[in-house]
C-alpha cells in the first residue's frame, strides 16, 4: 500500500520561502510530483522528477523560485519555495505514479495535502 505525507507547509509572509517535504512508503521506482489547489480552482500541476531525475519540470510560474528534489534513499520528495506570493496560496499536494506527467489526473497515488498560505 502506497503511503505519501506532506509537511512543511504553513503561513509566510510575501517573499518569504518555505519547504515542502514528502515522505512515501510503499512505492520506489516512481516520478513523483507537487501539486496544488486554491479555493475555487482545479488542481494544478507545479513541479515534477523523474525516479533518476533526469527529467524535471517545472509550472512557468513557479520556474526559477521553487525547486524541486528527490532522496531515493529517503524516499522523500520536497519543494523549495522561495519569493513567495499571495497567488501560491493554496494546498500542496505530492504525489507519485509511474509517469512523469503534467496531468494531474494521471497520477496515482496522492498525499493528504498541506496549506501554504501567503499573506500580502
Amino acid at each position: 500500500q502506497v503511503r505519501l505525507v506532506e509537511s512543511g507547509g504553513g503561513l509566510v509572509q510575501a517573499g518569504g520561502s518555505l519547504r515542502l517535504s514528502c515522505k512515501v512508503s510503499g512505492r520506489t521506482f516512481y516520478a513523483m510530483g507537487w501539486f496544488r489547489q486554491a479555493p475555487g480552482k482545479e488542481r494544478e500541476f507545479v513541479a515534477g522528477i523523474s525516479w533518476r531525475g533526469g527529467r524535471i519540470y517545472y509550472k512557468d510560474s513557479v520556474r526559477g523560485r521553487f525547486t524541486i528534489s528527490r532522496d531515493n534513499a529517503k524516499n522523500t520528495v520536497a519543494l523549495q519555495m522561495n519569493n513567495l506570493t499571495p497567488e501560491d496560496t493554496a494546498v500542496y499536494y505530492c504525489a507519485v505514479d509511474p509517469t512523469l506527467t503534467v496531468q494531474p489526473a494521471l497520477w496515482t497515488h496522492w498525499g493528504q495535502g498541506t496549506q501554504v498560505t501567503v499573506s500580502s
